[in-house]
């Protein structure tokens, strides 16, 4: 149970990314990321969202999930229909990502026994007795909206992703991952501000080149003086952040930004102005502005916590190199 919650928090915390990309990428994760469980798509026939290889994702599929972030994520205030729209596309890709991951542990996930599928169930049902008022496995399904069939399933796929990780996981190969990536254990952060100058998916090379002429241009006068860059990310910046000339708060090493903007950000020095950087939103321009040291980790005695770590970024990477060689068809 705690595991399938896991999951749709996972959905939520990515799917904000694209709700208020200022906000969200200022936060924090609350806990280190799990692999989530590759859960079994629902039944759920109706239209079709998206064809992944020789699968498909149902639009109920990704209206379930968008429901069940709405619910949580905004109590206060309903959603606008534009944060809809990106919530529901954020919400399809990570759909295509556990799709593909499934299909790809089909294939190379070691074979599960039903026994250790059943000891999995029993362990949910002895942990939902125990709750206060307790709850029954009828409770817990018609609650989070899956079938017993459906539940197997994941529990079957979850097994096979443990399964899969314990054959390739060492103490040398997660003692290397944490040397590796000593600035974020040590919780190293680093403020900046920076100038969002946005790109779509569907651009051309040549329109590409227009916004990136453009990005030089408003960099030039930067370095020259000629301009402040809190006044030109307030000009010219595409990102919520501009009202506050930039400034996105400190950021950890990994985890809460796009690689390439986190690792262009910690090469910086404080005030250093960067070369134009390429994320899936776009172009930025990034400027640090204050530093914290961070405070020296133990490895020994973080060790589980850098086991997890290393775990997502091997489940982010094989799904990367998964959607590479996929055939993905979105539905209009």
């Amino acid at each position: 149970m705690r595991a399938h919650m896991r999951s749709v928090a996972s959905l939520a915390g990515a799917a904000l990314l694209a709700v208020g990309t200022g906000g969200a990428w200022a936060q924090a994760p609350a806990a280190p990321p799990t692999p989530p469980p590759v859960s079994a798509a629902p039944a759920a026939p109706g239209k079709v969202a998206a064809k992944v290889n020789d699968e498909v994702v149902h639009d109920a599929e990704i209206q379930q999930v968008v429901d069940m972030i709405v619910k949580d994520r905004f109590r206060l205030q309903p959603p606008t229909d534009q944060q809809r729209r990106e919530l529901r596309m954020e919400v399809m890709q990570m759909l295509v990502d556990d799709l593909l991951m499934r299909q790809f542990l089909a294939k190379c996930g070691a074979p599960v026994s039903p026994a250790d599928v059943e000891k999995q169930l029993k362990d949910i049902e002895k942990s939902l007795q125990e709750e206060k008022p307790p709850r029954t496995m009828a409770d817990f399904f018609k609650q989070s909206g899956q079938t017993e069939a459906q539940v197997r399933a994941s529990i079957t796929n979850m097994l096979r992703w443990s399964n899969y990780v314990k054959s390739r996981l060492t103490e040398a190969e997660v003692r290397k991952y944490y040397e590796e990536n000593k600035e974020f254990f040590d919780q190293v952060q680093v403020r900046a501000s920076h100038i969002l100058f946005r790109v779509t998916p569907s651009a051309s090379e040549g329109e590409k080149q227009v916004v990136l002429q453009k990005v030089q241009a408003v960099r030039a006068e930067i370095v020259a003086a000629k301009l402040t860059f809190e006044d030109a990310a307030k000009k010219e910046s595409q990102c919520p952040t501009a009202a506050q000339g930039g400034d996105m708060g400190f950021f950890s090493r990994k985890w809460m930004l796009p690689e390439p903007f986190a690792k262009a950000a910690f090469a910086l020095k404080t005030g250093d102005v960067s070369e134009p950087v390429q994320t899936e939103l776009g172009y930025h321009i990034i400027k640090v502005t204050d530093r914290k040291r961070g405070e020296a980790s133990d490895f020994e005695k973080i060790k589980d916590d850098v086991r997890d770590y290393y775990v997502e970024e091997m489940r982010q990477n094989l799904v990367a190199g998964e959607r590479r060689v996929a055939k993905i068809e979105i539905m209009p």
